[in-house]
């Protein structure tokens, strides 16, 4: 069993990043530059958020965030994405999810310029998905992607699970996969709530991907032997043994799936370095797209 460690992987993504940004400060061009709006006090959300920072400094991008709290009105917070759609010095943008209950996060994501989405959920971006038109992948499943291909994982031919449809993660995952790409050429299949017989779903996986939230979900009974399992799930449990108080727990109950699988990632250090990685790309592609 190998494990996958999106940690040293994003880490080579970010070098790469510097060394497009060195290059670009010796060529006289822009450096970029990133925005992010943080609605709330979300611990997860501004666990994310604070990653996002430090990725940039760490590159050299430029990083501006903008911090409301949660009871900012929807209005406010339409005003402040319009204002970053039009500011010139911003190439990327994106604002934390979740958002309170009172916003409609579809409202404010499909308000935000679709050459500024790193996060690729508009549905402009959706869509060149789709057709495999230039465009923002969204980040986790463009991370995961980089992932497979980093670490030279066989997908054509493959079965592949997921498990979760969510337009974040799951649904668009599933599309990039099944598409006539490397990584991509597998036969896909999208679990969610309603499918029967999941456990027998996911025994057929030779690639196994979780992404529902919840908590040691996939247990060693639902694993084909010899597969990869990718591990999606962030949550964060109450733990008053450890010093913050708190650990992040993954969808897959790793001590007992990791013996059977070829590879597994791991919660933390997997998809989550991943996908700020993801972004970085993106906001160097939001640049570079405008030709500056």
């Amino acid at each position: 069993m190998e494990i996958i460690d999106g940690k040293a992987i994003a880490q080579e993504v970010k070098l790469e990043l510097r060394e497009a940004v060195l290059q670009r400060k010796a060529d006289g061009k822009k450096i970029p530059h990133l925005a992010a709006v943080l609605v709330g006090t979300d611990g997860a959300s501004m666990t994310y958020v604070k990653n996002k920072v430090k990725a940039c400094e760490e590159i050299g991008f430029e990083s501006t965030l903008i911090r409301y709290d949660d009871s900012v009105p929807e209005e406010i917070l339409l005003a402040k994405v319009q204002s970053l759609n039009e500011d010139k010095s911003i190439d990327g943008f994106i604002v934390q999810l979740p958002l309170p209950a009172h916003i409609d996060e579809l409202k404010v994501t499909q308000a935000i310029d679709p050459m500024k989405d790193v996060d690729g959920f508009h549905p402009r971006n959706l869509g060149n998905m789709v057709v495999n038109l230039p465009g923002f992948l969204p980040a986790t499943p463009a991370g995961i992607l980089e992932l497979i291909k980093r670490k030279h994982i066989v997908t054509e031919g493959k079965n592949c699970v997921i498990i979760g449809r969510s337009n974040i993660v799951g649904m668009p995952l599933s599309i990039m996969l099944g598409r006539n790409t490397n990584p991509g050429n597998c036969t896909v299949t999208l679990a969610h709530s309603k499918t029967e017989n999941l456990a027998e779903v996911c025994r057929n996986a030779d690639i196994l991907i979780a992404a529902v939230g919840q908590p040691d979900f996939i247990t060693a009974d639902m694993v084909k032997e010899g597969a990869v399992v990718i591990d999606v799930g962030t949550t964060r449990l109450i733990d008053p043994s450890t010093p913050k108080g708190w650990r992040l727990a993954g969808d897959v109950d790793f001590a007992n799936v990791a013996e059977k699988c070829s590879m597994i990632s791991p919660v933390p250090g997997g998809v989550g370095p991943m996908t700020i990685a993801s972004l970085m790309m993106n906001t160097l592609k939001a640049m570079e797209l405008k030709g500056k």
